[in-house]
């Protein structure tokens, strides 16, 4: 993990900082951009069928879509968060990470 990219993350804290960063590798940020990208051109696609007049029921199943798709993505980073970022923690005797994870997941579940 020496040479991989970090970027941010809430649950995680970089060694002597008060800066919290993930420690993601290239392959899964990569992923996580893309299906972030992919969301984007949904959100684009919606609002031009508003602008279009496009018949509600047809809207409402692309949002429908596109909700599905952004929570696809809070799984994926939760997965890894859980077996990177809170696995770190937990190994460092941090147990506060478990009530944050939790945390986390309820509002997830909202």
């Amino acid at each position: 993990m020496d040479n991989e990219k970090q970027i941010s993350c809430p649950a995680c804290e970089s060694a002597g900082s008060k800066e919290r960063l993930s420690h993601h590798d290239e392959k899964t940020i990569r992923e996580l951009v893309n299906r972030i990208n992919r969301i984007e051109g949904q959100l684009r696609g919606i609002k031009g069928m508003i602008e279009r007049h496009v018949y509600c029921d047809d809207i409402l199943n692309q949002i429908a879509s596109a909700n599905s798709a952004l929570h696809g993505v809070a799984k994926l980073l939760l997965e890894k968060h859980m077996k990177s970022c809170v696995k770190e923690q937990l190994q460092e005797g941090d147990d506060q990470v478990i009530d944050e994870v939790l945390k986390t997941i309820f509002r997830m579940m909202r």
